[in-house]
């Protein structure tokens, strides 16, 4: 049956998308890939769809006019001399359709539609090879291996190991990845011991019982019926026996329990503190690529999912395994014909279980990716619930996340459907295998080969051996569960930080300050973002950095405070390459103030002494004045002990930014790098921001950029950055009367402030003539 994968290739589209599409099919057309197109040509948001079918290429382009959107639809057959090209650059995917003369269209979509583009062009290749050779599967065909079951990026021609999983390191087999897990047990190996020995010894007693039953039924029930007297004594013995069994293996398994669950508890902390310490190790570049909901569900419900697998399903696994194996050693011992015979289901149990495994892996683990897609949702929008408000998007966000919900369920839906028919195929199995034992057992005993007595002793281990079988493959699941969220948790255990902490650092000692930058360069990719950039900065010196958005500044900067590594040349401090410099020793040295101050739940003392935890009040105090942030604080409901609300809410952003300012205070940095620390204030704030940055910038090394060239006048040297090059150095007058590119910026700024100042002259006469009267215009 030849698989049509249209409702595959839409179910990424949202639904009024997906709906377009279909009313856009011919009868039998066949989609075989779809790109939800977020951008124009121009690089301004619009909606947009890319459809690839067996017959054609289809282009809705919706655009937002004054009478509602406008769709405007193009489409080309597919023919050979079609070519589709795929680039990206700067976050933004371009493709774009060629035939053997021109290009015929363009689309541009955000980095987070790259999966999508790249499966719509590899199976564009497929079309057109097929066009080309007629007995080539359609692309449709397809099978859906052709794409990466970690990452779902489609997978080259050819290609049975995606290249982009193929550049990280490569993880053992998925199942396996949780005995990597023993280098967070090894600290407890002895309790971990204690808890097995009391797992076979609970075990143990627990398989007494059945055992009990064949002189129950061959030495006191069956010879009653025959006319003889109950043995008091004796059942009272083998009752004694029954009781003193069930009351060992309850005392054993709670004592086994709790050891074990403590151990458990133990492992899933250690396993959280250590991929947080490891994740706050990691560079910058890393959480670039990675959304925060994503990061939170990891070191969240994987490190929980796992934590329940070890103190739960780990010791049930193990207990299962000890029943089965002791189970089948003593019904081997009773008689070994009907023990063979009770072991007729297991291969097809096996088998089942081989077969579902990889399935409920790879499922799982598309699960917890599809999961972070709702935490993602949930880390953008608390947070920025002002914006959300602002705009009047609540709808929307709320119809986003009830997108995202609705993929989490229809893709746990998908993997429901194999687990719904694995469990009772497996209990079916058991309660078959349990009637050829009866039948088999009754045939014995009819030719006086066992007792009544034997076969009751078989029959209740059996009821033993199929419920721990049917426990065990029960567990699959949530083995599967666990490996994939182990899995998760070592991606970020196995990252290697691109900053890494030298093998022999070096001791600075007492810094002066001195910075030199000797041909350093940046490279992302295959394109330079800074070039063969030099310069020597003295100590005590105060450095501006001025350019166009986009030339370099604020990268140059990251790289001084080691946020990310040089790719050519070296960055020395006081003559000593950074490089070889301890991360944390050397940042101790480095005061920053964003553009955007960040500021955590808490105090505002809490706050300014986030970098020396251990200063005294009279220091924070002193920190704040120095800021010009005492007075404001003073007023605050509770002073220095007021909550600043997350990220700072409930203080303006002049008031955030003189608390950053004091923060950098309190710990005397010798280097200090103000990164626009002014522009995004009012004017009169900014003047009280100015005069606690000419306190903090005394007799420190400091790197500024700001909006404002007015703001860096009081520089000792202007360096000019353009397209990751410097093209002029020196204080400002010198630089002015060379009329070269600072003149031509300082000149267009100031010119645009005249500009501003004229519009708002214009604004206040208007208002002088035509005031506005309170009651209105009646």
């Amino acid at each position: 049956m030849q698989h049509h994968p249209s409702s595959d290739a839409l179910a990424g589209l949202s639904g009024s998308l997906a709906a377009r599409a279909r009313e856009l099919l011919a009868p039998g057309e066949n989609v075989l890939a779809a790109l939800e197109v977020d951008l124009t040509p121009a690089l301004r948001f619009a909606p947009g769809l890319l459809l690839l079918t067996d017959r054609r290429l289809l282009s809705l382009d919706l655009e937002e006019a004054s009478g509602g959107p406008q769709a405007q639809l193009r489409q080309w057959p597919l023919a050979a001399g079609l070519a589709l090209q795929a680039q990206e650059h700067g976050g933004v995917g371009t493709l774009a359709l060629h035939d053997p003369d021109q290009r015929l269209a363009l689309w541009r979509f955000t980095q987070g539609r790259s999966p999508q583009a790249m499966r719509l062009l590899q199976r564009f290749e497929q079309q057109l090879a097929r066009l080309g050779d007629p007995a080539l599967p359609a692309a449709g065909d397809a099978p859906e291996a052709a794409h990466c079951a970690v990452c779902e990026a489609p997978l080259p021609p050819g290609a049975r190991d995606c290249p982009t999983c193929a550049r990280q390191p490569a993880p053992p087999t998925s199942t396996w990845v949780l005995l990597r897990l023993w280098r967070f047990a090894r600290p407890y190996k002895k309790q971990l011991g204690a808890g097995f020995a009391l797992t076979l010894a609970s075990t143990a007693a627990s398989l007494v019982p059945p055992y009990m039953t064949i002189p129950l039924m061959d030495e006191v029930l069956i010879p009653y019926q025959s006319g003889q007297q109950i043995p008091v004594e004796r059942v009272a013995l083998y009752l004694g026996g029954l009781l003193l069994a069930a009351l060992l293996a309850w005392g054993l398994g709670w004592a086994r329990t709790y050891i074990l669950a403590l151990v458990s508890e133990r492992i899933g902390a250690d396993l959280r503190t250590t991929t947080y310490q490891h994740l706050m190790r990691l560079s910058l570049d890393y959480f670039g690529s990675k959304r925060t909901g994503d990061l939170m569900a990891r070191i969240g419900s994987e490190t929980d999912r796992i934590n329940v697998f070890l103190s739960l399903n780990a010791l049930d696994f193990v207990t299962d395994v000890l029943m089965i194996v002791m189970t089948a050693t003593i019904l081997f011992s009773i008689n070994p014909w009907l023990a063979l015979v009770t072991l007729v289901p297991l291969p097809f149990i096996a088998w089942l279980i081989h077969t579902v495994r990889d399935k409920l892996r790879t499922g799982f683990e598309r699960i917890d990716r599809v999961w972070s897609e709702v935490t993602n949702v949930l880390a953008d929008t608390i947070p920025g619930v002002r914006v959300v408000k602002a705009f009047a998007q609540e709808k929307r966000e709320a119809e986003r996340f009830r997108a995202a919900n609705q993929h989490n369920l229809e893709v746990n839906d998908r993997l429901n459907r194999t687990w719904s028919l694995f469990s009772p195929t497996v209990s079916l199995m058991t309660e078959i295998g349990l009637l050829i034992v009866w039948a088999f057992g009754i045939w014995l005993v009819a030719r006086n080969q066992i007792t009544v007595g034997v076969l009751a002793a078989f029959i209740a281990y059996i009821g033993r051996f199929y419920m721990r079988l049917d426990s065990m493959s029960r567990i699959v699941s949530v083995t599967q569960k666990a490996a994939a969220g182990a899995k998760r948790i070592f991606d970020i255990l196995d990252h290697v930080s691109t900053v890494p902490e030298p093998a022999h650092p070096v001791q600075l000692g007492q810094v002066q300050g001195a910075i030199e930058l000797r041909g350093v360069g940046l490279r992302a990719s295959s394109r330079m973002i800074l070039k063969d950039v030099s310069l020597n900065i003295r100590p005590g010196e105060m450095i501006g950095l001025v350019g166009h958005s986009g030339s370099g500044k604020s990268t140059l900067v990251n790289l001084i405070s080691r946020f990310y590594d040089v790719t050519d040349g070296a960055i020395l401090v006081d003559g000593v390459d950074v490089r070889r410099l301890a991360v944390a020793d050397y940042r101790s040295h480095i005061g920053l103030v964003l553009q955007e101050p960040f500021l955590f739940f808490g105090t505002v003392a809490e706050n300014i002494a986030y970098g020396k935890p251990d200063a005294t009040r009279e220091e924070i105090v002193a920190a704040a004045r120095a800021a010009h942030a005492h007075e404001f604080i003073l007023r605050l409901p509770h002073g220095y002990d007021s909550l600043v609300g997350e990220r700072g809410q409930s203080l303006s952003g002049g008031e955030r930014q003189r608390i950053s300012i004091a923060r950098a205070l309190l710990i005397d940095p010798r280097i200090l790098i103000l990164d626009e620390a002014t522009s995004a204030v009012d004017t009169e704030t900014e003047r009280e921001i100015q005069r606690a940055l000419d306190n903090l910038v005394k007799g420190r090394t400091t790197i500024a950029i700001a909006h404002r060239l007015s703001t860096l006048r009081k520089a000792d040297r202007l360096v000019v950055l353009d397209r990751g090059e410097i093209i002029e150095v020196g204080p400002h007058d010198e630089l002015m009367q060379q009329q070269g590119a600072y003149w031509r910026l300082y000149e267009a700024q100031a010119r645009r402030a005249e500009e501003d100042a004229q519009a708002a002259g214009l604004r206040l006469d208007s208002s002088l003539l035509h005031p506005r009267h309170p009651a209105g215009d009646a």
